[in-house]
C-alpha cells in the first residue's frame, strides 16, 4: 500500500525516518507451558467473554490474563496492578524469558494452502502523525486509549504489537538497498524457526530472529525513507504517544517510552484483507430502529431466520452505495440508498465530500447519531469484528440490535489516508491479526 508523497515533511522540518529497531524479546519458555497455542491469544479488542474463558482454561499462563485483567468489584484500576504483579511473577519463575541478544523477529502466519502474511516485529520509534511517517487512518475513542495506557504504565511493557503496512517493493532506478527487508525476511523464513504453533483457527505461526549486524543495518537503510500506515492498533499507538508525552512532561529523557512494539508487513508482498466491523446498540428495538431509519433510507424487511440470505442481499446492495442490515432475533431489515441531501446535512464540518460518502461515515453521522439519536461511543455502541452471527447473538444478550456492515475496500482506506483524514472509529479490521503472546517487549529488556 503506497502512501502518497503529500505526507512527506518539508526539508525545513526534518524528522527521523521509519525506524524498526531490534530488542530483546520476551517469550514463553516452551518447557514451562503446555504449548504456544495454549498461551497465546487474539488481540485484546476481538476477544469475547466466552472466548476469554476458553483462553484462560487452556493454560493458567495464557497471555489473556495480562492483556485483559479482570476488574475486582469496587476496586477500579486495580486490575492493571494485578496484571503487572502477574507479569513480574511469570518473569521471576521463568515462564517468560528474555532472549539473550537484541533481534528483529520475522513472524509468519499461514494456513494449509499458503503463507498469508510475513513481516517484522520490532520496536517502532514513535513519531507524531503530522510527521507523515506513521500514518493513522482511523479515529480513536478515549476509553480504550486510557485503558491501554494504564495497562502499559502498570506493567512497564508492550504486551502485544500494533500492525503496520508499508510498500516494500523495490522499483527501477532506486538504490540497491530498497527491498532489502523483504529479501532478508524471506531468507530467514527458509531456516529452522525459533517457535512454531498451530492455533485452533487453523493458522500456523512461526518466528525467527534476525541478529546479524549486516542484516539489521540493511533493513534499517531500507525502511528509513519509507512510510507506514497503521492497519490495526490505533488505540495502542495513541497510548504509546500518551505515555511518551507523560514521561517528557515529567522531565524524563530518552527511554523505552520512545518506542512501541509493532509488526511491520510489506503490503506489496502480502496485500491486506479487510473485514467488516459490526455495531451492537443495547436497548434499541429493531422495529423502532427501522421505522426511524425509513426517514432517510429505503428499508426492506427480510426473513429473520435466514441471515445468510440477508448477508447476500447486503453484499449486493453495497455495490450501489452505503447499505446496512439491522438485525435482531425476530427481525432483519435491509437499509440502502440513503438520501443524499440528508446525508450531506448530517456530516460534520471540516471533512471532505468523499469522507461524507463513506458508508462508515453515513453509519456514524446519519444513521446512529441523527436518526437514532445515539452517541456513537464505546459505552453506548459496542463493536463486533467480522462475525455477523456473533453480532446478532450479542444484540440478543443486551436486548438491542446489531447493525451489520460491509467491509471497507483497500482503495477507500488508501484514499482516506491520502487526504490526511481518518475513518470513524472501528471501521476497518485488517487480517490476519498478529497473535498476542508470540513475543512481548518489557521496558527493562526492550
Amino acid at each position: 500500500m503506497q502512501i502518497p508523497s503529500s505526507y512527506l515533511t518539508s526539508a525545513d522540518q526534518p524528522v527521523a525516518g521509519l525506524e524498526l529497531a531490534p530488542f530483546r524479546g520476551v517469550r514463553y519458555a516452551p518447557d514451562r507451558v503446555s504449548g504456544l497455542a495454549d498461551v497465546t491469544s487474539p488481540p485484546y479488542d476481538v476477544i469475547f467473554r466466552d472466548n476469554e474463558d476458553q483462553l484462560m482454561a487452556a493454560d493458567p499462563h495464557n497471555v489473556v490474563r495480562l492483556i485483559l485483567p479482570r476488574q475486582e468489584p469496587g476496586r477500579p484500576g486495580e486490575e492493571y496492578h494485578n496484571a503487572a504483579a502477574l507479569l513480574g511473577r511469570w518473569l521471576d519463575e521463568r515462564i517468560l524469558v528474555a532472549d539473550p541478544v537484541p533481534a528483529l523477529y520475522v513472524y509468519e502466519q499461514a494456513d494449509m494452502r499458503a503463507v498469508l502474511q510475513r513481516g517484522l516485529i520490532g520496536r517502532l520509534r514513535l513519531v507524531a502523525p503530522e510527521a507523515g511517517i506513521v500514518l493513522p487512518h482511523e479515529d480513536v475513542a478515549p476509553g480504550p486509549v486510557e485503558g491501554r495506557l494504564q495497562l502499559m504504565e502498570a506493567t512497564q511493557a508492550n504486551l502485544e504489537p500494533i500492525f503496520l503496512l508499508y510498500d516494500g517493493a523495490a522499483h527501477a532506478g532506486e538504490p540497491a538497498f530498497r527491498g532489502a527487508a523483504t529479501r532478508i525476511i524471506n531468507a530467514a523464513a527458509g531456516t529452522e524457526p525459533l517457535i512454531e504453533a498451530l492455533t485452533r483457527d487453523g493458522l500456523r505461526h512461526r518466528l525467527w530472529a534476525i541478529t546479524e549486524d549486516a542484516d539489521l543495518a540493511a533493513i534499517a537503510a531500507d525502511l528509513a525513507p519509507r512510510q507506514a500506515m497503521i492497519a490495526d492498533g490505533h488505540h495502542r499507538y495513541a497510548a504509546y504517544l500518551r505515555l511518551q508525552e507523560r514521561r517528557r512532561q515529567a522531565g524524563a529523557g530518552p527511554g523505552p517510552w520512545d518506542y512501541g512494539l509493532a509488526l511491520l508487513v510489506d503490503s506489496s508482498s502480502y496485500p491486506p484483507h479487510i473485514g467488516a466491523i459490526h455495531r451492537v446498540i443495547p436497548g434499541l428495538d429493531a422495529q423502532h430502529a427501522a421505522k426511524l431509519a425509513a426517514g432517510a433510507f429505503i428499508v426492506r424487511e427480510l426473513p429473520a431466520d435466514r441471515l445468510d440470505t440477508a448477508l447476500a442481499e447486503l453484499k449486493r446492495a453495497s455495490t450501489e452505495g452505503a447499505a446496512f442490515l439491522v438485525a435482531a432475533q425476530d427481525h432483519v431489515y435491509l437499509l440502502s440508498h440513503p438520501d443524499q441531501e440528508q446525508t450531506r446535512a448530517a456530516m460534520p464540518a471540516g471533512y471532505s465530500a468523499q469522507w461524507g460518502e463513506l458508508p462508515a461515515a453515513i453509519l456514524q453521522e446519519l444513521l446512529i447519531s441523527k436518526l437514532w439519536g445515539v452517541t456513537d461511543d464505546e459505552r453506548l455502541v459496542k463493536v463486533v469484528h467480522h462475525d455477523a452471527e456473533a453480532a446478532v447473538r450479542t444484540a440478543a444478550e443486551v436486548s438491542g440490535i446489531a447493525v451489520i456492515c460491509s467491509p471497507m475496500t483497500p482503495a477507500d482506506v488508501h484514499a482516506v489516508a491520502a487526504r490526511g483524514e481518518k475513518v470513524p472509529r472501528k471501521s476497518t479490521s485488517f487480517a490476519p491479526k498478529p497473535r498476542t503472546g508470540v513475543v512481548l517487549r518489557t521496558f527493562a529488556q526492550g
